[in-house]
């Protein structure tokens, strides 16, 4: 009797660890959205929108937005699944990325390359039945690029892997303003040489944070295989060429642009200083303050970027 009763509360424990059906299915599903690193994608759509307003100097059409954007995202999410699939050992000692899906068993390997493959194929579908042939090619590039350049040969070789990897992470607004015009003109590659000098302050702070997990890894990020003064240099030259860069964009842009990217820009830069001069100084330094002053910054000159295009100021122009 005392068997069958045990029996029992083996079962009854058993059914109660295993999430009844609707929680499995929100389980899964929340297990293939976190694959895609949607904080990621959101930064990401978040410079999309203002390069196509800038591209026609006005708003787009919400269908041609919406197209873009949801092509974009399932490009990014691809993208970000096939790098799971790849860093699945990484990610297994690094702290910070324990909880990812394929780490936990959350998603079968061969699952989750499949759904990567899958999201690639339908971010071209459909960005060529929808945008334009450009536009999805780019998008089909870009995942390439991330994957094969990034992931499987700089990353786990070279300290510079987030300045040239990071291009990848470039090219939405490269796509933004293809979708709008069908082309690639000189604003576009202005707005990529923005994200591309904002990535090693933006990656190389949060790299200080967490340098003992980067180590742990073999991943030789900067602050791995540099000094904190070293590291907190280079951030300070990144930040102010990626300043500078910004005000490349005022031919195209009017004062109100203009206006916002200097204040914001000193703004930045202070706390770029301030992380330097703390490491120099021996205090202990804050790099996560300027992580998230990061993307504060970028989300302020592109939002600006947006809104100066949709007023429809008079743009500065070329001085000849």
């Amino acid at each position: 009797m005392s068997l069958v009763n045990a029996a029992h509360r083996r079962s009854d424990h058993t059914s109660a660890a295993r999430p009844s059906g609707p929680r499995r299915v929100r389980q899964l599903v929340g297990a293939y959205v976190a694959l895609t690193k949607p904080q990621v994608i959101e930064l990401l759509l978040v410079t999309t929108i203002p390069a196509m307003f800038l591209a026609g100097r006005s708003i787009p059409s919400p269908l041609l937005m919406l197209a873009t954007l949801v092509g974009g995202a399932m490009a990014a999410g691809s993208a970000n699944a096939l790098n799971c699939v790849i860093d699945a050992d990484i990610d297994k000692v690094m702290k910070r990325t324990r909880r990812r899906p394929l780490v936990r068993d959350s998603v079968p390997r061969r699952n989750a390359l499949v759904f990567g493959l899958v999201l690639g194929v339908g971010s071209f579908v459909m960005l060529y039945f929808t945008v334009n042939l450009l536009a999805a090619a780019l998008a089909v590039a870009t995942i390439l690029f991330y994957i094969f350049v990034y992931t499987l040969v700089l990353k786990r070789r070279t300290a510079q892997n987030v300045v040239w990897g990071g291009a990848a992470g470039c090219m939405p607004v490269v796509i933004g303003w293809a979708a709008v015009t069908g082309t690639v003109q000189w604003p576009a590659f202005v707005m990529f040489g923005v994200i591309f000098f904002w990535t090693p302050p933006h990656t190389w702070a949060l790299a200080m944070k967490y340098r003992e997990d980067y180590e742990r890894a073999g991943v030789p990020m900067l602050p791995v295989v540099a000094t904190p003064e070293h590291v907190a240099r280079q951030i300070v030259v990144y930040s102010w060429v990626m300043v500078g860069w910004t005000l490349l964009l005022l031919p195209a842009t009017s004062w109100l642009y203009a206006a916002f990217a200097v204040l914001a820009g000193t703004w930045f830069l202070f706390y770029a200083h301030r992380l330097y001069a703390q490491v120099r100084s021996g205090v202990p330094a804050k790099p996560m303050a300027l992580f998230h002053r990061s993307n504060t910054y970028l989300m302020i000159v592109f939002c600006a970027l947006a809104v100066d295009s949709a007023i429809g100021l008079p743009a500065i122009g070329l001085p000849f």
